[in-house]
């Protein structure tokens, strides 16, 4: 069976370090907010071209500590409107309706999977506070519109990085890309820990300062409290996993692309279509999602084959039980493309023979 990614051996490659970092850390006995973590935040501040990255627990409470610290900053209040893809991962919705805040869904571009920016402008109230920009399966949103949206209606950019460690709009790099950035290091991401594990990345000091204090139980000083907090700390064992990855993750992501391009230039059934990288951006493919009006066929057929595939996703947010209020509506690009994609197996680790033998095999799908 060729895995969809095989975490196993991604993470083999660095059992030495590992065990080294391991090793430290129980000879030094410091767990939690020590120099593990202040050195990884450094390092990967530096990788994203931003003055501050804060480390927190995962990717979704990344994004709720965002919009938490724009709440307590005076910036968004209650129940004002956020501006977000309609075929995101539900994390993305969780985050504004936690806050108390409206998600206010927007269909995504048929060719990137991304927000279609034309659509943003007539969704904007004097509610609209911000717009969350999701780099789904690891290409950038088209920021350099969004932005001009944004400066015209004096709107926040947020940025759900989760799937998109390295890739860069306009040589810019995610997570730079607006006024904060939410990063997940879940372990089957581009640069995964082994656990959960999530960062936020700003060059806001303001904000970076107030983020520092919420994720520890909204305290700057131990036992003094100047915000209902949170729990939510990247500890010192992950923190020392992910400095060790990220020295190698332009590296993984290059071999990412050298798959790509080989699906790209070799698949060629006429039932599947290829995902789309736009001219600007510098895609890290997260995953590589086809469509077919033959999914479940096509799915049955390649694990016949010993292909594993995966469905991202198979249930679109609105049609979500959790969000029974917009049960009712209809997104029509959303639906079709939560009803038609499947994730073929990318990642650093995949042989040649086995991305021919993918290719090999997709292209006799429905041929015989």
């Amino acid at each position: 069976m060729i895995k969809f990614l095989d975490l196993k051996t991604i993470n083999l490659k660095y059992k030495k370090e590992f065990n080294n970092e391991l090793n430290n850390i129980l000879e030094n006995g410091w767990f939690i907010m020590g120099n593990k973590l202040s050195n990884f935040e450094k390092e990967y501040a530096k990788y994203c071209n931003t003055k501050y990255c804060i480390g927190v627990a995962n990717g979704l409470d990344a994004l709720t500590l965002i919009f938490r610290a724009y709440k307590e900053l005076k910036l968004i209040d209650d129940f004002d409107e956020i501006i977000v893809p309609a075929n995101t991962y539900i994390a993305s919705i969780l985050s504004i309706s936690s806050n108390n805040l409206k998600p206010i869904l927007i269909e995504p571009d048929e060719a990137t999977y991304n927000i279609n920016y034309n659509l943003v402008r007539e969704k904007i109230t004097n509610k609209t506070k911000a717009i969350l920009a999701v780099h789904l399966y690891g290409q950038t949103a088209n920021i350099t519109e969004l932005k001009i949206i944004a400066k015209e209606y004096n709107l926040l950019i947020i940025e759900d990085a989760a799937q998109a460690q390295g890739a860069k709009h306009n040589e810019n790099m995610s997570g730079s890309l607006g006024d904060a950035a939410a990063h997940s290091f879940y372990p089957g991401k581009n640069l995964g820990a082994l656990g959960d594990g999530g960062a936020i990345t700003t060059n806001d000091k303001k904000l970076a300062d107030l983020l520092l204090a919420l994720r520890n139980y909204g305290s700057q000083v131990k036992y003094n409290n100047i915000y209902k907090g949170f729990n939510s700390r990247l500890d010192e064992l992950q923190a020392a996993f992910l400095s060790i990855k990220l020295k190698y993750l332009d590296e993984d992501n290059n071999r990412r692309r050298e798959v790509a391009f080989k699906y790209l230039s070799r698949i060629t059934n006429p039932l599947l279509k290829l995902p789309y990288e736009d001219k600007f951006n510098k895609h890290v493919w997260h995953l590589f999602v086809l469509m077919t009006e033959f999914r479940d066929e096509l799915q049955e057929y390649l694990t016949l084959n010993n292909i594993q595939t995966v469905i991202h996703y198979p249930i679109p947010p609105h049609k979500q039980i959790a969000y029974k209020e917009f049960n009712n509506r209809t997104y029509p690009i959303t639906e079709k493309i939560h009803n038609q994609v499947i994730s073929i197996p990318i990642s650093p680790v995949i042989q040649d023979h086995e991305v021919d033998y993918v290719v090999e095999i997709l292209n006799k799908f429905k041929s015989i």
